[in-house]
């Protein structure tokens, strides 16, 4: 992504204004100077919209990713050191490029991955990670290496605490996280004051500073003064591993450490940058120019930039101005420079409780704990106070704080010095009373009385690090002899401002604190406060109610506990959640009984160094052709239209606009269609569209800022028409394709159900998933001169579809086009057919312009337009008898699958076919239809509808046991499938060892003695609850389509006893090379050194299946293997004359000089298999991966937070090939897992039917601290595989471990149901999937949620759609 061409415009801004702002900026210079990786960078030649990340791509300095642009996924982390002007030290702050103007690392030193190894000398960092399979896409890694680098520059001796939270603003989709926290952890201190307890304060539930003398107690992790804490144990370098020594790190350049720092001006007509270095230099600016806009972190403004077109003709960066980021301690208040960053202040404000004390030092500990949460370190250390107020966000964590504390904005212009109180700050959404030409100079944080007041801070969001939140707040009270005297409720989340609780706080003054009736009489006088509608924008008004009566409510018994020394309420109402350092086991000598000389060795990813050092290619990371174009996708912005007119002439009027491709630019009408394996989707919309994100048309363009101009340009004239959006809506209008499918076995469902003591009916729904691989879709087309030939390299799962459908939209034979792919970041299905829809568009364009065309897609644009995982909606009726035993199953079930087939109809087969999970029920008849609607094509995800047939299963197994009032353990007990029982679908089931599994999970876990251990807990907490989940797995492996149970292989040995293999499967950080590479290694019997993988191409390997259903290692493995054994047939001769030792050199050397083939094919197919869906006769899956696990979760009650105490998993997947990559895709696959059934959460905008959580701002996968507490892995062992038939009698284990974390979902199901029962509900609860914090709160039944109960008006609907 190199810097490309800016547009020259008239500029935005009055002429009289540039003028003034001329003669200011005059005599500034307009050459950035720094350091890049210890070598001296000056560029007086700037493109001023060029980020950081851009820059240093252009350069060729590809380790360092494009992940969401919006600085959420932390995977553009490259580290800046600087000269701290606040600390008056060297910091090494991590930051997000997407988001960092090149003008602020003037002055400074940028050391990106590259910088500080390579494969051949990497950092320890590097190392670690890397060899203890802390890396499996890699897209990812290069930002998680430059956090934990940063956390060592800092502070080589970091607390297990400290490296637990470095990692706070990255985001990993593949790995589970646990092998990275193991690594990082052997930077570690063996002293946490997370282990050792200091943090957990009852009555905040936030910092640690809570010392009788103001001073961090000892242990704590913020504690940094000499003498506080005892001394440290560092923990041993493991053996084999580079010692880290803090002394061979890159210097901060000296030249640095007396840089002089220039006012800098640089920039065209669109686009201008400056850069004061003195406050009066700003000021003057202001006062030249009011509306330049001011510019601290970048954090907002970029993603202004970025996704909503916002053009600023003046921007002004503030961030090298050391007037503005200072601080002093005054008597009664703390001073704060306006611009010193949030990391700068959690360390002021610890010094602030050291010197106050901790009674007056109350508001510093309130700034601290909202920090604490507050976005991404990479945020924190760009971010500032000031550009909290100026944005105004009716969110923003720290500004309900300054407005509790009654702080004050000093606002300076040229001319004078403003005061502004905060309570008169925010005038409204986005606006305030800072002055045109005035900038936020200083704010005064008054310090709290040495008696009679409290402060507290509180937040929920929908995942607790780095998240923006729902509701946030800042409550203080000022007593005078048990009399409210003052009062501030501020609250952030509850109108387009952060305001007050007006009505309670006027009610309270004077009231006696502690009594019932003045918190009854408050809570009252709050409702009228926060009249939210049922349509309120940003939804979930029920649950924003009763977060702030909620946050009230904690703060007044947590309070009055503190006045009174007891608490009125239960004692857990007081404290919030807080989480332990993560821990984890892995059985590391399961493989002993059948390892061989390669496999079931424990090796790391063959490509793991180079991912951790950004070696490792990606598409997007190929070198630009010279010709080369880029294209940007056309999109509808309605959900359901007829187009009238597409209009791309304003756009190729612009500068750098080459060209705009459609349909009309295909061979004929007909090879506009695609899909499979219905053709039912057009690559570009004709006359209608029928989803928000569908193309239309795609802009080419000499760079990609001038195609995104080019794509806004473009004007689309719609007429829209009715649209549906949900599984209900659909049923409700009969919007389904053709395809039904059914399976039944035993009785007549009817006369069953009439033979049973009990028949239960009821609803399972489970929303969407999205994908979120941290690469998004992404393309290079290389046309040839001759024949139409081209290259294609392509972020595919599906080589060959991919060649398929090029070749159909270019004229030509699949023979002409050679798809490649090196590797994925990711894929987990999204890029098994929706990849092809980009590849298709940008092979048109290649061919019509004649020239290299490259596009990825942004993350909304991926998001948009490229589906997620199908929302299921299950009907089912249960026959059981009394003695638990269910007899008949009767289920219709549905799947969202958007607005054409894609796999749907597949997705559906699978979910009937997964709806027994693992139970025998004699009678079955369930069946299936994909629904048709105005969404996004949804289409493949690991797991592929499985996860959400068991889910409908295990959905209705809690709640008959609810209804029979037995353990749903019992249930599951009395129902298990048993080894040679017949499925529903007529397989038997051999090598079955679900119930063995249970009984060795449930002993190892100790399930019987935490099972008492939950229910104690629950009977003596009222407002914290835990829950125990025990939730078992099978998952058949195979493609159900049985065409596509086949595989290929090339493999090559050279003369110098090298060998190169090629088969059918993709590399997406699965580890399949890593296998394919120990499969050829163990059978030709060569070093694994010695073998190698390229990349996966349709010239070397022809009519490949798609890498998915878990089953590329079986069918490639033996293809490989096939080939081998051909191979070794060869050259048995030469063995035998040079004997067994013989190295493969000699052979190959030998063999070659007598003419011998050293090149085979290998071919493989899947026997026995072959499923007839009616009839259901033939064998539907090869084999069963089997599991379980046990969940233990605790859930807030009173605010929906909630937490993973711990999950212990186990799971059958044969003999592994590598434990190391099985282990890490059984972990990554749960976290997946956990992420569908907790915090991912897809919602659309009703207004207009986009999709609206198409980012990490919006749409929440877990993060480091979501992981269970202690996540234990295990595989089954000792025991045989008898009928197993696969290579090495390995297990496919990519898709079958994530269902196990819905056990997390059923733990909190379990806990919900504790409260509810607290509060005297006995409705069975039927729980949607995701269990948000919202629907966790929402379930709770207390008197507080009921209170906050919003009803809709006659045709109010909510904000959002939930699909």
């Amino acid at each position: 992504m190199a810097p490309g061409v800016v547009a020259t415009q008239t500029p935005a801004v009055a002429n009289e204004s540039m003028l003034a702002l001329a003669s200011v900026v005059a005599d500034w210079d307009d050459t950035i100077r720094f350091y890049l990786n210890g070598t001296k960078v000056e560029l007086d030649s700037i493109d001023p919209e060029v980020t950081l990340l851009e820059y240093l791509r252009g350069i060729g300095l590809t380790g360092t990713k494009l992940g969401c642009a919006e600085g959420g996924c932390g995977a553009c982390t490259v580290v800046v050191s600087q000269y701290n002007p606040t600390t008056k030290k060297i910091y090494h702050a991590s930051v997000n490029a997407c988001l960092a103007p090149l003008i602020s690392v003037d002055g400074k030193h940028v050391i990106t991955v590259e910088g500080i190894g390579n494969t051949k000398k990497p950092h320890p960092v590097q190392e670690r990670i890397a060899k203890m399979h802390g890396s499996q896409c890699g897209f990812c890694t290069p930002g998680i290496v430059m956090s934990l680098y940063a956390l060592v520059r800092n502070n080589p001796e970091p607390t297990a605490h400290d490296v637990e939270e470095a990692f706070d603003g990255n985001l990993c989709r593949c790995t589970g996280y646990r092998p990275i926290l193991d690594a990082a952890q052997t930077f570690s201190t063996s002293s946490s004051c997370a282990k050792n307890g200091a943090c957990n304060s009852p009555s905040d539930g936030g910092c640690c500073m809570q010392g009788p003398d103001g001073k961090p107690p000892v242990g704590c992790c913020k504690n940094k003064t000499d003498g506080a804490e005892p001394p440290l144990t560092k923990k041993f370098t493991p053996p084999g591993f580079i010692e880290y020594n803090p002394d061979t790190e890159l210097i901060f350049p000296s030249s640095l450490r007396k840089y002089q720092y220039k006012p800098l001006a640089f920039g065209n007509k669109r686009k201008r940058w400056l850069r004061p270095t003195t406050l009066k230099q700003l000021l003057q600016i202001k006062a030249a120019l009011p509306s330049a806009k001011i510019i601290g972190g970048s954090s907002e403004t970029q993603i202004e930039i970025k996704f909503k077109a916002m053009q600023y003709t003046i921007s002004v960066y503030v961030g090298d101005i050391p007037e503005l980021r200072g601080f002093s301690f005054e008597d009664d208040y703390l001073s704060i420079g306006g611009n010193i960053t949030l990391t700068d202040l959690e360390g002021v404000s610890i010094q602030a409780i050291q010197k106050y004390g901790s009674v007056r030092g109350q508001p510093f500990k309130a700034i601290l704990k909202q920090l604490e949460y507050f976005a991404g370190r990479q945020i924190r250390n760009v971010g500032t106070p000031a550009g909290n107020l100026a944005t105004a966000s009716p969110i923003s964590d720290l500004n309900p704080v300054f407005l509790a504390t009654n702080s004050t904005v000093v606002a300076k212009s040229l001319e004078k010095t403003t005061e502004i109180p905060m309570a008169e700050f925010f005038k409204g959404y986005r606006t305030t009373a800072l002055p045109p030409d005035a900038v936020i100079a200083e704010i005064r944080v008054p310090v709290a009385k040495k008696e009679g007041e409290y402060i507290r801070a509180y937040k929920q969001s929908k995942r607790k690090d780095d998240d923006i939140a729902i509701v946030t707040s800042a409550l203080r009270i000022s007593l005078r002899e048990g009399l409210v005297e003052s009062v501030n409720l501020a609250y952030g989340g509850m109108a387009p401002t952060t305001v007050q609780a007006k009505k309670a706080m006027e009610y309270l003054v004077g009231k006696r604190w502690g009594d019932s009736e003045a918190l009854e009489g408050a809570m009252n006088a709050m409702e009228n406060d926060f009249p939210l509608s049922y349509g309120v924008p940003g939804g979930m008004a029920v649950y924003r109610k009763s977060l702030a009566f909620g946050f009230f409510y904690r703060f007044w018994h947590d309070t009055v506990a503190e006045m009174d020394g007891a608490s009125t309420e239960s004692e857990d109402l007081l404290s919030e959640i807080k989480r332990d350092i993560s821990s984890g086991q892995r059985d590391h000598d399961v493989a002993m009984a059948y390892k061989q000389r390669v496999l079931g060795q424990t090796r790391e990813h063959v490509a793991a160094l180079k991912q951790v050092t950004g070696e490792a290619q990606y598409t997007d990371d190929i070198p630009r052709a010279t010709s080369e174009l880029y294209g940007a996708l056309v999109l509808s912005t309605k959900a359901h239209a007829k187009l009238l007119s597409v209009d791309p002439s304003p756009a190729l009027g612009l500068p750098g606009v080459v060209a705009y491709v459609d349909h009309k630019d295909l061979p004929s009408a007909e090879s506009n269609w695609w899909g499979a394996p219905m053709c039912d989707e057009v690559f570009f919309a004709v006359d209608e569209v029928f989803t928000a994100g569908q193309p239309i048309g795609m802009i080419l363009a000499e760079s990609q800022q001038a195609a995104a101009a080019g794509v806004r340009a473009v004007k689309i004239e719609y007429e829209e028409l009715p649209a549906i959006f949900t599984i209900e809506e659909a049923v409700e209008h009969q919007s389904f394709f053709q395809h039904y499918r059914y399976i039944r076995r035993g009785e007549p469902i009817n006369e069953a159900m009439k033979k049973v003591d009990h028949v239960f009916s009821g609803v399972s729904r489970i929303g969407g998933q999205e994908h979120f691989y941290l690469e998004t879709q992404a393309v290079v087309i290389i046309p040839k001169p001759e024949d139409g030939e081209m290259e294609v390299w392509s972020s595919t799962q599906n080589p060959t579809e991919t060649q398929t459908y090029i070749a159909q939209v270019t004229g030509v034979q699949a023979n002409k086009v050679v798809v490649k792919v090196k590797r994925l970041g990711g894929g987990f299905g999204g890029k098994e057919t929706r990849s092809v829809q980009l590849a298709a568009i940008t092979a048109v364009a290649a061919k019509k312009m004649k020239r290299p065309v490259r596009c990825m897609l942004n993350r909304d644009e991926d998001i948009a337009t490229s589906g997620m995982r199908h929302p299921f909606l299950g009907h089912w009726k249960v026959g059981v008898m009394n003695n638990g035993k269910i007899v008949a199953l009767d289920a219709d079930v549905f799947c969202n699958a958007g607005w054409s087939q894609d796999l749907s109809a597949a997705v559906s087969d699978r979910a009937l076919s997964h709806i027994d999970n693992c139970y025998n029920i004699p009678n079955v008849d369930v069946r299936g239809r994909p629904c048709k609607t105005n969404t996004v094509s949804n289409t493949a995800f690991r797991g592929f509808g499985g996860p959400q047939g068991m889910f409908i299963c295990e959905s209705f197994m809690e709640e008959i046991a609810d209804q029979l009032n037995i353990p749903v353990d019992k249930l599951r007990e009395i129902n298990y499938y048993h080894e040679g029982d017949t499925t529903h679908f007529n397989q038997k089931l051999v090598d079955y060892h679900v119930p063995m599994i249970v009984a060795q999970i449930k002993s190892e876990a100790d399930f019987d003695k935490r099972r008492a251990a939950v229910d104690e807990f629950n009977k003596t907490h009222k407002w914290k609850k835990r829950g125990l989940s025990l939730i078992p797995t099978k998952f058949g492996i195979s493609f159900t389509a049985l065409f596509l149970n086949q595989a290929g292989a090339l493999v090559h040995i050279y003369h110098d006893g090298s060998v190169l293999v090629a088969h059918g499967g993709t590399e997406m950080g699965q580890g399949l090379h890593t296998k394919m590479t120990m499969v050829a290694a163990e059978a030709l019997g060569v070093p694994m050194e010695d073998v190698f993988i390229s990349e996966t191409a349709t010239n070397t390997v022809a009519n490949t299946s798609s890498t998915a259903a878990s089953a590329s290692s079986d069918l490639n493995g033996y293809a490989i293997f096939n080939a081998c054994e051909q191979l070794n047939e060869r050259l048995k001769p030469y063995r035998k004359k040079f004997g067994p030792n013989a190295k493969m050199k000699d052979l190959a050397h030998a063999a070659y000089f007598d003419r011998v083939n050293l090149s085979a094919n290998g071919h493989y197919k899947t026997p026995d298999i072959g499923y007839t869906w009616g009839p259901n006769t033939g064998l539907m899956y090869f084999y069963f991966t089997q599991g379980a696990a046990v969940a233990e979760v605790e859930i807030d009650t009173l605010t929906g937070d909630w937490s993973c105490l711990r999950v212990d998993v186990k799971m059958d997947i044969g003999r592994s090939i590598n434990p190391a990559i099985d282990y890490g895709q059984i972990e990554g696959a749960f976290i997946q897992g956990q992420g569908l059934f907790t915090t991912e959460e897809a919602l659309w905008l009703r207004n207009n039917g986009n999709i609206f959580t198409k980012g990490p701002g919006a749409y929440k996968i877990p993060g480091f601290r979501d992981i269970p507490q202690v996540f234990n892995v295990s595989f089954l062992k000792d025991v045989e595989w008898k009928n197993l038939q696969t290579i090495q009698r390995s297990k496919g284990v990519g898709e079958p471990p994530l269902f196990m974390g819905s056990s997390v979902f059923f733990a909190i199901r379990d806990a919900l149901k504790a409260a509810r029962k607290e509060h005297g509900c006995d409705e069975v609860l039927s729980l949607i999937s995701p269990a948000t914090p919202e629907r966790i709160r929402l379930s709770c039944a207390d008197d507080i949620i009921k209170r906050s109960y919003v009803e809709p008006k006659e045709g109010e609907k909510a904000w959002f759609v939930q699909i």
